[in-house]
């Protein structure tokens, strides 16, 4: 399922209702109790920690969505010998949120920020989270968690450095603008190193045995009068170079805490032979060859999603991305597995404080560690829990957000009863003979029963039934 990427700012009148249903039954509210708020506001005015070294002088800058004002993160890479310094700033949300305390609880009760358009439902209250805590470019120092990431010439990482600083954004940029800089040669200096950096972490990838599906990702944008419209939404390159910041500080944290025996890590299962063995069958059964000399992570390389039984064969492959979770542990490593399959390593959540709750003692584990001094007890009792925690909010997410994509499909298709779109088939349940059917324009997903329509193939459907109450639209698929 493509992921929803939501970029709006409210949504319309006639969704607001069933908008409002789906948050309740998923027990979802924006409003923070009294208490926490009042904690917040305390928090928000606390002045800088004695710990906090000044490296105010640091040009750090963020990568955002141009509408984001929760920015977790600012970099800032420049060469070092024949190697590279990445300087990652981490919002210091530990700075802010006192244990115990009632902003503490209702973080664990929420575990993440739920993305929806209009209707975002944040992890910290918005005086936090895109105030105080926030690493606006306002001119305002920030407290932070300052990684400093040392690199060969190879994109290696050599060395590890975890400071609690004092910093400042000198500039709030967003993916599209970083792009269209970049292909004007006219980057900011403080990223002009990021796609050199960012290839060489994604050959790195490439060489440990890792994966990313090129699925296309569903958008919802508002039209000039507001209303909603679907598209999919073609990732420009400098997202993924930025990504790959991100996941090379979460390895960096991972391997802290294994060095360590304490911590928490981000976990995906490797695929068995026998499952590889199935997918193959399955993806030669679509007609896109797949030879045994082709490891699955080259295999999905060489995939398009523009080629219809391509993505149809994208898509399947995402069965062996399943099995996502968190493992926890002190004073030992961990039986089961530890490490993330899909970036062949180990993992740990720690780029996002504000929206994740993880992230927070992910920091605070690996501070303590780099740094020399014990680990708080608060963050160690908290470890036992955190993996359900956090699984549990994983799964509210993605409910919250498959009923607001399903809620936007209807609303975009609503006017559209009787009329025919053409389709591609990208998956069927052998199960209950359910297909899921991906129209281009709009940029819908639909499901609809398969008959003897097989994955991959071209087709036609015809929208019977709109109900926006229900989120739900049906089809079928002409003859």
């Amino acid at each position: 399922m493509p992921s929803p990427h939501v970029s709006i700012p409210g949504p319309p009148a006639d969704v607001r209702e069933t908008l409002a249903a789906l948050q309740a039954r998923l027990g979802l509210t924006a409003e923070f109790p009294a208490e926490v708020v009042v904690d917040a506001e305390r928090a928000a005015a606390l002045p800088p920690s004695g710990t906090h070294a000044d490296r105010t002088g640091i040009e750090l800058v963020t990568i955002d969505p141009a509408s984001s004002m929760d920015l977790d993160q600012a970099v800032q890479i420049e060469r070092a010998g024949t190697g590279f310094l990445v300087r990652y700033a981490i919002s210091d949300v530990g700075h802010f949120v006192q244990p115990g305390s009632a902003l503490d609880a209702e973080t664990h009760r929420r575990g993440q920020t739920m993305y929806a358009p209009g209707a975002r439902i944040p992890l910290h209250p918005p005086v936090l989270s895109e105030g105080a805590a926030s690493l606006l470019a306002d001119g305002r120092p920030r407290p932070s968690m300052l990684w400093e990431l040392r690199l060969d010439a190879t994109g290696e990482l050599t060395d590890v450095a975890l400071t609690r600083a004092l910093v400042l954004s000198r500039a709030k940029l967003s993916y599209e603008s970083v792009q269209a800089d970049l292909d004007a040669g006219t980057p900011h200096p403080s990223i002009a190193l990021l796609p050199k950096v960012g290839r060489l972490r994604r050959e790195r990838e490439i060489q440990r045995g890792g994966v990313s599906l090129n699925l296309p990702e569903q958008e919802i944008v508002e039209e000039p009068d507001g209303r909603w419209a679907l598209e999919f939404r073609d990732v420009v390159p400098v997202e993924d170079y930025n990504a790959q910041i991100s996941l090379l500080t979460g390895m960096a944290a991972a391997r802290v805490m294994l060095d360590a025996k304490v911590g928490i890590l981000r976990t995906l299962p490797p695929a068995g032979d026998d499952e590889v063995d199935s997918l193959r069958r399955r993806v030669n059964a679509l007609g896109v060859e797949w030879p045994r000399s082709v490891t699955y992570p080259d295999f999905v390389r060489s995939l398009s999603p523009n080629r219809p039984r391509e993505l149809a064969a994208l898509t399947r492959c995402t069965t062996l991305f399943r099995g996502a979770g968190y493992v926890a542990f002190d004073g030992a490593l961990p039986d089961e597995n530890h490490l993330h399959s899909a970036l062949a390593a180990p993992y740990a959540h720690t780029t996002a404080p504000l929206r994740r709750l993880i992230d927070r003692y992910v920091l605070e584990i690996c501070h303590a560690e780099l740094g020399g001094t014990p680990v708080p007890e608060w963050a160690r009792a908290a470890l036992t829990a955190l993996p359900g925690e956090m699984a549990a909010s994983d799964r509210t997410s993605a409910s919250y957000e498959r009923g607001v994509m399903d809620l936007a499909e209807a609303l975009v298709l609503k006017g559209r009863v009787g009329e025919r779109f053409p389709a591609v088939v990208t998956d069927v349940n052998p199960k209950t003979g359910q297909a899921t059917v991906q129209v281009a324009d709009p940029a819908v997903e639909l499901r609809v029963q398969a008959g003897e329509t097989k994955p991959g193939s071209e087709v036609v459907v015809r929208i019977v039934e709109v109900d926006l109450h229900e989120g739900r639209v049906d089809i079928s698929i002409d003859a």
